[in-house]
């Protein structure tokens, strides 16, 4: 019996990714490249325990001129919580999605709400037409949740510019925690233990805010 990827070594494990057996060397080598790995299988769980990601330098980090303190985090964690949550959820629900689908997403978005601070809408949408489904499930769930809030507190609370801050700090994140492979979730996989306990949860917004500041 071989490997069920490289069809010659013999293997160790099963990959359910392949939903088959392979090699150890397989398993490092392919992990969330050419394999589309379940974030609950328990060899890439024990790989992210011991991945670096490849380093980053938030110097160069695109939106320079957009701050993002941490007190704007902790006045916004309810913010935070719901588009922390549900970007994951739409990455995990579009078959196929990964970091870098995001990170397309992210950017488009960003660029969306930079122009409502010139007044003059215009929506960027991504050529690559996983990260555009990402993109139109953030601002169909925005558009919902801003829809029922004056009907939970009276009033509409989101500010665009408020938008366009926490979107620049969830991509600074995404380019500090992608780890380069192509297939890779590291950063979905990393967000999406935050707010485990529910979409919104204040003590996941709070762990958030407080532990994922960026030099």
């Amino acid at each position: 019996m071989a490997c069920a990827i490289c069809r010659n070594r013999r293997p160790r494990r099963f990959c359910p990714g392949v939903r088959g057996d392979i090699c150890t060397i397989c398993c490092g080598t392919e992990r969330e490249v050419s394999v589309e790995c379940p974030l609950d299988c328990e060899y890439l769980r024990q790989a992210r325990k011991r991945e670096k990601p490849p380093p980053f330098d938030s110097a160069q980090a695109p939106n320079q001129d957009i701050r993002v303190p941490e007190k704007f985090l902790e006045e916004n964690q309810k913010l935070l919580g719901f588009l922390s949550t549900t970007l994951t959820q739409a990455a995990l629900r579009t078959p196929g999605a990964a970091d870098f689908d995001v990170r397309e997403a992210l950017d488009a978005l960003i660029r969306t709400y930079r122009t409502l601070e010139s007044g003059v809408y215009y929506e960027s949408r991504p050529a690559n037409p996983l990260a555009a489904r990402l993109c139109d499930g953030v601002q169909n769930a925005l558009a919902e949740f801003r829809r029922q809030e004056p009907e939970r507190v009276g009033m509409s609370t989101i500010r665009d510019a408020d938008m366009l801050g926490i979107l620049v700090f969830l991509q600074r994140i995404e380019l500090n925690r992608n780890n380069g492979r192509r297939r890779g979730r590291a950063f979905l996989d990393f967000l999406g233990g935050f707010y485990a306990s529910g979409p919104g949860s204040p003590a996941a917004a709070a762990a958030a805010a407080s532990s994922l500041i960026l030099p």
